[in-house]
């Protein structure tokens, strides 16, 4: 495993919007029968596709923090109906809660180094979900989350 990415989660106040978000384009999806069935679609294509699909994940920053990580299944480039080249980045739908880490903004997403990623939290979401919103934002700004 080499390498991950970071992108902005733009209109996520938490995990849980996340979740919700992603459930209902799924059942959507599924409902038209469209392929992939779970993606985020970006505009340039990494790449360092080889690196990136050897256990690389897409890690999301809401609110200012990294807090979360999906495992990136396939990377898709594709052009849209007006011609344009995107990129389908083809996710598990398993979202793994990290160690918070503040990320300022940025455009489209970045590469980053497995060393330099937030480790999991262990117990995943439901011990994500034990801990109060506003306390996790206070333990991830000192570090202890």
């Amino acid at each position: 495993m080499g390498l991950h990415l970071v992108k902005l989660c733009v209109g996520a106040e938490s995990i849980e919007d996340l979740v919700d978000w992603q459930k209902g384009r799924l059942a959507e999806r599924k409902r038209l029968k469209l392929k992939p069935p779970l993606s985020h679609v970006t505009r340039m294509v990494p790449k360092r596709q080889e690196e990136l699909l050897d256990g690389g994940s897409l890690y999301w920053v809401i609110k200012g923090f990294i807090s979360v990580r999906q495992q990136l299944k396939a990377i898709e480039p594709f052009k849209d109906t007006d011609g344009i080249r995107r990129c389908h980045l083809v996710l598990d739908p398993k979202l793994v809660p990290t160690g918070v880490q503040p990320r300022r903004p940025f455009q489209g997403w970045r590469y980053l180094k497995v060393e330099d990623a937030p480790k999991d939290l262990k117990g995943g979401l439901r011990s994500y979900k034990e801990i109060p919103p506003k306390l996790r934002l206070e333990l991830g700004e000192l570090g202890l989350l």
